[in-house]
């Protein structure tokens, strides 16, 4: 006697984060059919075929240096914003590498399965890209020329403060900039760049 088989039920992919210390938390969920949310009091669900625009980028601040954000928007005009970070407390944030990654990726792997057109981006939008990378070389000049300046009255302790506030400035705004080139990618190829690097 053959014993009928039992059916495989797949545990649903979901991901949460607090946007802010004071800020509802905001909970996702990956239906057979969309992506199920809820912020507080409002919820909804952007079925996959809705979504027509999709984009990755590096967001750090202040208290964590090392963020990512998803970002994705429907044809009702629907925007969702998912973070790879979340506030703990009014001064301690935690990085959620890890399950932002896995929720990211089967975001993109359902996307990929549905007959629908979405545009893939990576980076910052070109129309705020270019004029910040205008802003930092034209920063990066100033603070060298002032270095130089600096030097040439002799005065070495303004120099070393002025040229350490330089290595700063370009190691983060240069790390900043290199991260949030615009581009397109793939679904099946997410950019590393703009995804936390898991050990």
């Amino acid at each position: 006697m053959i014993e009928p088989r039992a059916e495989v039920v797949e545990r649903p992919v979901t991901y949460a984060y607090r946007p802010s210390a004071w800020g509802a938390l905001r909970e996702f969920s990956l239906s057979d059919d969309g992506i199920d949310w809820v912020a507080g009091v409002r919820s909804g669900c952007v079925p996959y075929r809705d979504i027509r625009h999709l984009r990755m980028s590096y967001r750090p601040t202040s208290m964590q240096s090392h963020r990512f954000i998803t970002e994705l928007w429907a044809k009702d005009a629907t925007k969702l914003q998912i973070a790879s970070t979340s506030w703990k407390s009014m001064t301690e944030q935690q990085r959620l590498d890890q399950p932002y990654s896995a929720f990211v990726r089967e975001l993109h792997r359902r996307i990929a399965a549905t007959p629908t057109r979405v545009r893939f981006e990576r980076g910052s939008s070109p129309l705020l890209y270019w004029p910040s990378l205008l802003v930092f070389v034209a920063v990066g000049l100033g603070l060298a020329a002032l270095v130089v300046r600096a030097l040439q009255f002799a005065t070495y302790g303004g120099a070393a403060l002025v040229s350490a506030f330089l290595v700063l400035f370009l190691w983060q705004g240069g790390n900043f900039i290199q991260r949030n080139r615009p581009g397109v990618y793939s679904a099946n190829e997410l950019p590393k760049d703009v995804m936390p690097q898991l050990r």
